[in-house]
């Protein structure tokens, strides 16, 4: 009780201070201004122009990137490959932008690599003799690799929504993603061994973190089977299984619209945390947190959470800076 009386105090001096520091807070910054509220979202997001993706905004703070080459089951051909690195890269910068769902035009999420269109690449490589060949491949892959490595790296939550097939490299960009829905009609492949080579683009590497089975991995990986929705749910690849693709991306928006409502600040330090805490041992990770909050534990988010908090305000009533 003595806590909680002292806490409205606390909170006048820490907002007093922060205008000292030139954080001008007012009741009117704690409001969403009606004027926003009352904007149209636009269709076509703007700097989002692409050949195999489409980018619409799709609610305040939110972003839909659709693979978007329906006719050929959304595989991905070479321009998908260089266009998903500059989209998330200006995602990662746009300070409007705090949450991404992803999903496929169409009748599925995507059919993996475009054989026929990427075939030269990787079947006639370039290179005089094997070194040089080796180191064309080389960085070949690693292009490839940063494809979907950029969407964990940025640091604004994504979202997959997956319906119908998610084959090949399908599974490596979802197990990129921080959070995966899907239809009851998906299935995922991992597909490469039945054209002859490993997956070398992250599944490998992610799917056995996140789903926590080595045998189930191994079993997919080794044998090209699909999974069903059903059995993704179960093993964690997903969190939610939907009736229909409509249904689907419904919730995957409610989501979105959840987590942008939120402090950037906190939401991106906690994905930047997480990927840290998954890749190194937990005393390493709680250093990496303590640096890292030292700086962030200054931010007028929180001030601002709290007072709502208090007052028992939705946080979706709450204006929060540009990040």
């Amino acid at each position: 009780m003595a806590a909680s009386r002292a806490l409205p105090g606390l909170l006048r001096r820490r907002l007093a201070a922060r205008t000292q520091l030139g954080f001008h807070l007012s009741p009117r910054l704690l409001s969403s201004s009606a004027h926003e509220a009352s904007k149209p979202a636009p269709s076509e997001a703007s700097d989002h122009s692409y050949e195999s993706l489409q980018v619409t905004s799709a609610g305040t703070h939110i972003l839909h990137v659709q693979l978007n080459r329906p006719d050929k089951r959304n595989a991905m051909n070479r321009a998908f490959w260089r266009e998903m690195v500059e989209c998330f890269n200006k995602i990662a910068r746009d300070p409007n932008c705090r949450a991404v769902v992803v999903s496929g035009a169409g009748k599925m999420f995507t059919a993996g690599i475009d054989l026929m269109d990427m075939a030269s690449e990787l079947l006639q490589p370039e290179g005089d003799d094997a070194a040089r060949i080796s180191w064309y491949l080389r960085d070949l892959i690693r292009r490839y690799q940063n494809t979907f490595t950029v969407i964990e790296k940025c640091p604004k939550p994504v979202i997959a929504a997956i319906h119908g097939g998610c084959i090949g490299g399908g599974v490596d960009l979802i197990t990129a993603c921080d959070i995966r829905y899907c239809a009851q009609d998906a299935f995922f492949q991992v597909k490469e061994v039945d054209i002859g080579l490993a997956a070398d683009v992250g599944t490998l590497q992610r799917l056995p973190k996140v789903i926590g089975n080595q045998s189930l991995v191994n079993e997919l990986a080794f044998t090209a089977r699909k999974m069903m929705a059903d059995e993704a749910l179960s093993s964690g690849l997903v969190s939610r299984v939907f009736a229909d693709k409509e249904a689907m991306l419904a919730a995957a928006f409610e989501l979105a619209a959840e987590v942008s409502s939120k402090s950037p600040v906190a939401v991106q330090s906690t994905k930047v945390n997480l990927l840290y805490s998954r890749d190194h041992p937990v005393d390493q990770a709680l250093d990496y947190v303590a640096s890292w909050n030292m700086s962030m534990l200054q931010t007028q988010d929180i001030v601002k959470s709290v007072q709502a908090a208090m007052e028992k305000k939705d946080l979706k009533g709450v204006t929060f800076s540009k990040l």
